[in-house]
C-alpha cells in the first residue's frame, strides 16, 4: 500500500472517531438539558398530595401512637373493672356473671375497627356533611318520642330489637360539635357577633334542649350546654356573650320551673348533697343509690380493697356497672389507684388537645377540642356525681360504664381525633 492510500485511510478513520464523538455529545446535551427542564417543569409543579392508602401494612401509619395506646390502656382497665362491678348483679339478674362482660367485649372489639377505619376517612367530609347530619340527629330525637317509652316512662332508645339500642343523644353530641366547628370554622372573623355566632348556636342548642326536655334527658341537656359554651370559646366569641347567655339560661331555667315542666329534674335534686344525712324514708329510698356510692368510696381507704373485694356491689349499689362504676373503683383500688386512672384519663384529654392543635385547618382543630373536651367533661361530671356533688342525672363513664352505643359513639369519635392525626401526620411526612 502506498504512502499516499495510508494517510487517506488514516483520514477516514480519525473523520469516522470525530464524528462519533460529536454524536455522543450532543446526545448527552440534549439528555443535560431535557433532564435540566423536567428539573424545572418538576420544581415549578406543587408538591402532589400524599393519599392515604389502607393495607393491613400500613394501618398504623400516620396514627398518634401516644393517643391510641392511652385508649387501650383505658379500654382494658375499664373492662376489668366493669366486669369486677358487674359480676355479681349480673349472675343475680341474668343466670350469668359473665354476661355484660361478654356484650361489652363483643362492642370493644367493634369499637376498635371502627375507631381504625374511620381514622382512614378525611375528616373533611363532615365538614361538608355537617348540616346532614345535624338533621339526623333531629331526626332521631323526634322519632324517640314516637316510639314506645321504656322503663320509668322515659323516650331515649331507638331499638333493634332486642339485640342493640341506642341513644338518639349519643348522636346530638356529635352532631352538635360537628355544626359549631364548620360554623365557627367558617364565621371565624364574624363569631363575636350576634348573628354568626349567639344566634345559630343559640338556635341549635335550644331547639335540641327542647327535644331532649320532651324525653326527659337533663344530663344530655348539661352536657350540650357546656359543650355548645366551650365551643363558642374556642371559636373566638367574647366572654360578654357568655355572661348574657348564662343570665338567659338562668331565666329560662325559673320559667320552666313556675311552668312545672321540671317536675323531673326537682325529684332528681330531692336530697342532693344530703345522701348521709337523711330525714325520714322517703329520703332514705331516694338517695339510696347516692349514700351506697358514697360508703363504697370510703370504705376504700388509700390503697383500696383489692380487685374483685368491693362489698357494695353485692346488690346493695343499683346499677354498679354503669354509672356508678367508679365508686367500685375507688372501693377496690383506692384512692392510688382511682387517681391514677383519672391520671390516663388527663392524658387523654392532653394528648387529644395536643392533636387538635397540630390539624392543618381551623376546622380540624375545633373538632378535634370539641371531641376530646366531651369526654373530658363527662368523666369531670360522672364524678362530681357520685360523690354527691351533683344530682344523680344519669352521666357514665366513658370506657368504663358499661353500654354498647356509648363505648361505640365514643370510638367513632377517637377514630375522628385520629383522622385528624392521620391527615396532619402525613401531610407532614
Amino acid at each position: 500500500m502506498s504512502t499516499i492510500e495510508h494517510t487517506s485511510a488514516e483520514r477516514r478513520r480519525d473523520y469516522e472517531r470525530s464524528r462519533a464523538r460529536r454524536s455522543a455529545a450532543s446526545r448527552t446535551d440534549r439528555r443535560g438539558t431535557r433532564t435540566a427542564r423536567d428539573g424545572r417543569e418538576a420544581s415549578a409543579m406543587p408538591p402532589e398530595r400524599k393519599k392515604i392508602r389502607f393495607s393491613l401494612l400500613s394501618i398504623g401509619k400516620g396514627l398518634d401512637v401516644p393517643f391510641v395506646l392511652i385508649i387501650l390502656a383505658l379500654l382494658v382497665i375499664g373492662l376489668t373493672m366493669m366486669f369486677s362491678a358487674s359480676y355479681p348483679v349480673a349472675y343475680y339478674e341474668m343466670g350469668d356473671s359473665y354476661y355484660y362482660l361478654k356484650r361489652q367485649i363483643i362492642f370493644a372489639v367493634i369499637g376498635l375497627a371502627v375507631m381504625i377505619a374511620v381514622s382512614y376517612i378525611d375528616y373533611h367530609y363532615y365538614h361538608r356533611f355537617s348540616a346532614l347530619i345535624l338533621g339526623v340527629s333531629y331526626f332521631a330525637l323526634v322519632l324517640v318520642l314516637i316510639l314506645p317509652a321504656q322503663e320509668g316512662g322515659v323516650h331515649r332508645w331507638i331499638g333493634i330489637g332486642d339485640i342493640f339500642g341506642i341513644q338518639a343523644s349519643e348522636i346530638s353530641k356529635f352532631a352538635i360539635i360537628l355544626f359549631l366547628a364548620h360554623w365557627g370554622s367558617r364565621y371565624y372573623d364574624r363569631m363575636d357577633t350576634f348573628k354568626y355566632g349567639i344566634l345559630p348556636a343559640g338556635a341549635v342548642l335550644a331547639s335540641t334542649a327542647f327535644l331532649l326536655l320532651l324525653e326527659p334527658h337533663y344530663s344530655c341537656i348539661v352536657i350540650i350546654s357546656i359543650l355548645t359554651v366551650i365551643m363558642l370559646f374556642v371559636s373566638g366569641i367574647k366572654l360578654k356573650w357568655l355572661i348574657i347567655g348564662g343570665i338567659a339560661l338562668v331565666g329560662i331555667i325559673l320559667v320552666l320551673w313556675m311552668t312545672g315542666l321540671l317536675t323531673y329534674a326537682m325529684e332528681r335534686m330531692d336530697g342532693w348533697g344530703q345522701a348521709l344525712v337523711y330525714k325520714d324514708n322517703d329520703q332514705w329510698q331516694q338517695t339510696w343509690q347516692t349514700r351506697n356510692s358514697l360508703y363504697a368510696i370510703g370504705s376504700g381507704g388509700l390503697f383500696g380493697l383489692g380487685l374483685g373485694q368491693s362489698r357494695q356491689k353485692y346488690l346493695y349499689l343499683p346499677e354498679p356497672q354503669n354509672d356508678f362504676v367508679f365508686a367500685i373503683v375507688c372501693e377496690e383500688l383506692g384512692l392510688i389507684g382511682a387517681a391514677l386512672i383519672l391520671l390516663i384519663f388527663a392524658l387523654l384529654v392532653w394528648r387529644g388537645v395536643v392533636i387538635s392543635l397540630r390539624a392543618r385547618d381551623r376546622f380540624g382543630k375545633l373538632l378535634g377540642i370539641g371531641l376530646i373536651s366531651h369526654i373530658g367533661l363527662q368523666v369531670i361530671l360522672n364524678i362530681l356525681v357520685i360523690t354527691d356533688w351533683l344530682p344523680n342525672t344519669g352521666i357514665s363513664l366513658p370506657f368504663f360504664s358499661y353500654g354498647g352505643s356509648s363505648l361505640l359513639t365514643l370510638m367513632f369519635e377517637m377514630g375522628v381525633i385520629l383522622s385528624v392525626s392521620r391527615t396532619s401526620n402525613v401531610e407532614k411526612s
